[in-house]
């Protein structure tokens, strides 16, 4: 048997009362608050706005310059602030292969095209300085795009599906995808021009072939997406 006095009930609530002051001053010097996690919108702007801010910093210092000679390694670090490195060359190299469509298509023409320029995150584009009136041969360059756009991305996907790759699987379908939108018969865009070729060939044998290309080559790429579509569980 002890010999201590037993704790009266004023005892306990001195001791507990104790023990909650000691508590309070513990989590004040802790300086706790709730852990609330952050908004995807959030976290992936608070990534992107201080790069962009240097871009847009570098480009108005040295203007044209930048965006033609460095504007694709620009491109490739922007993008692997989204998807990470290999998916960020990949994509770039998918949009490089789309121009040399219209650049070679314009080779071929006897014409003088630029070399592709690439404005980050917005793609990239040739410039031709003598292009021709013929809405024929401008309607040609327009569909070389996302023709040969469409052959890099079906050959990413065989490789892809030939090793195992989920990567390259979803880099081709990605350029599948994005060489369909680029068929859009909206102004800036590939399939603007062309139906714009279109119309103007009116009474023309050759706007029979321009839209049998144009439909031929959206029903192709249209396709490619479905085949190289990726399960969410894959990805």
């Amino acid at each position: 048997m002890s010999d201590r006095e037993p704790y009266t009930p004023q005892d306990w609530e001195r001791l507990y009362e104790a023990s909650r002051a000691e508590g309070e001053e513990e989590e004040d010097l802790r300086g706790y608050r709730p852990i609330h996690p952050e908004p995807a919108w959030r976290a992936l702007l608070r990534k992107l706005w201080a790069p962009i801010a240097v871009l847009f910093g570098i480009g108005i210092k040295f203007g044209a310059f930048v965006v033609k000679f460095f504007g694709i390694f620009i491109s490739v670090a922007g993008y692997t602030l989204l998807w990470g490195w290999k998916f960020a060359v990949g994509f770039v190299l998918l949009i490089f292969v789309h121009e040399m469509g219209h650049f070679l298509e314009a080779r071929r023409q006897g014409l003088h095209p630029s070399a592709p320029v690439f404005i980050p995150f917005l793609g990239a584009y040739v410039a031709i300085k003598d292009a021709p009136d013929d809405p024929w041969r401008n309607g040609l360059i327009s569909l070389a795009g996302p023709f040969l756009g469409g052959v890099a991305a079906a050959a990413t996907w065989g490789l892809g599906e030939a090793i195992g790759s989920d990567l390259l699987v979803a880099l081709a379908y990605t350029g599948f995808l994005l060489n369909l939108i680029n068929l859009l018969p909206v102004w800036v865009l590939d399939g603007g021009f062309t139906w714009r070729a279109i119309k103007a060939l009116k009474g023309r044998p050759e706007r029979a072939w321009l839209a049998a290309l144009y439909i031929g080559i959206a029903i192709a790429l249209a396709a490619g997406m479905y085949l190289s579509h990726l399960p969410q569980d894959r990805l």
